[in-house]
């Protein structure tokens, strides 16, 4: 940015002796107005009535902190097809369920699929000292399980961000038990694109480590910050665009929806925490073959049941070159590259349109 600061103050030498002072007391101005918008957009999404209240879905398997929510219609007349959906370990499962219209569990349910969702909630006691290997094999396991125990027949399995890769290895060593994988926005080479975040990550390790072995999780605090850190603007952008969204509009109830999930995050337990931030982002272990699940390892290659990979062309949280290379290395899975972002891909205004009609459709193609 020299040359564009050396053809500034040129401008303002031309511009005559008052000019750097007259630019500088309009930059302070300019600067104060937009912290103020900024404030305003905060204090209007702390003021705002909306508050998240649709009804709770059955839980039918439980262990731990860990339950599986029903979310099939009272109305099914035949069997449906069974879906198990698994969110990522980070963030809130209530991302996939968050309103009445923006819901992909309802929607499922609405077009006569058999929905259940993994919801981890925050980790209790039992999961102290659980590794990736443990997520996979004494929870996710035993829910797929129990999906085919309730439907007659094994589900496709959906997994969406981290939940995708964790959905992965389920597909891997149980290809009877699942009839279809679907990757959602899901990451697999963490230094695509981004180089820099595993020189990064690699750096900070010793800080890191030592944070999470005092804390015995990676607290929720430091992960917000991470997500932030990946765009460092995004807060004072949305939080002044809504000062100016009317309260009492849809949009409007719509972003405090998204908002309060967001702020809604849930620790990792310390050996996780040290697998997804120095074997994944660090070491960029699953695309190297690295990662291992119960000794063995994840090999996109070794996949056999019909995939489908949804990536979003705009996604800050997994950018598309991180996604790709997953949907390119297991044999015969079909890529779809869809407009938005990470979290658009589910709630956005052409989430329906572009993205859940179509893998309604696809799921229905495979499992009549």
């Amino acid at each position: 940015m020299a040359e564009q600061a050396d053809l500034l103050k040129e401008s303002l030498a031309a511009a005559g002796p008052e000019a750097p002072a007259g630019f500088e007391t309009a930059l302070a101005a300019e600067a104060v107005r937009r912290h103020a918008a900024f404030l305003n957009g905060i204090e209007a999404y702390r003021r705002h009535p909306y508050r998240r209240d649709l009804p709770p879905p059955p839980i039918v398997w439980s262990r731990g902190s860990t339950r599986l929510l029903d979310f099939r219609s009272e109305a099914e007349a035949i069997p449906a097809v069974p879906v198990l959906v698994i969110p990522s370990l980070v963030n809130r499962a209530y991302i996939l369920d968050l309103t009445e219209r923006r819901s992909l569990m309802r929607y499922f349910a609405a077009r006569g699929l058999a929905p259940f969702l993994v919801d981890w909630d925050a980790p209790g006691p039992d999961e102290q000292g659980f590794t990736l290997t443990d997520y996979v094999l004494d929870r996710l396991e035993p829910m797929l399980d129990r999906v085919a125990e309730l439907c007659g027949r094994a589900p496709v399995v959906v997994g969406y961000c981290m939940g995708g890769l964790l959905a992965l290895p389920l597909a891997q060593r149980r290809p009877g038990s699942v009839a279809a994988l679907v990757l959602l926005a899901t990451p697999f080479d963490f230094v695509a694109g981004r180089s820099e975040t595993a020189a990064l990550v690699r750096a900070l390790e010793p800080a890191l480590g030592a944070m999470i072995d005092g804390a015995g999780c990676l607290p929720v605090d430091l992960l917000q910050a991470l997500f932030a850190g990946l765009d460092p603007g995004l807060a004072a952008r949305k939080f002044t665009a809504f000062a100016h969204t009317k309260p009492r509009s849809a949009r409007a109830r719509e972003f405090v929806a998204l908002e309060d999930w967001a702020n809604d995050g849930v620790p990792l337990v310390a050996a996780v925490a040290r697998e997804c931030l120095f074997e994944w982002y660090g070491a960029n272990a699953p695309a190297r073959g690295e990662w291992r699940i119960d000794g063995r390892p994840v090999l996109p290659e070794e996949v056999r049941v019909p995939t489908l990979a949804i990536v979003p062309g705009r996604d800050r949280i997994v950018p598309p070159d991180s996604a790709l290379p997953l949907a390119q290395r297991i044999p015969h899975a079909r890529l779809s590259v869809v407009a938005g972002g990470h979290v658009g891909l589910l709630t956005g205004p052409r989430a329906r349109s572009d993205v859940l009609g179509p893998l309604v459709r696809w799921i229905r193609r495979r499992y009549p």
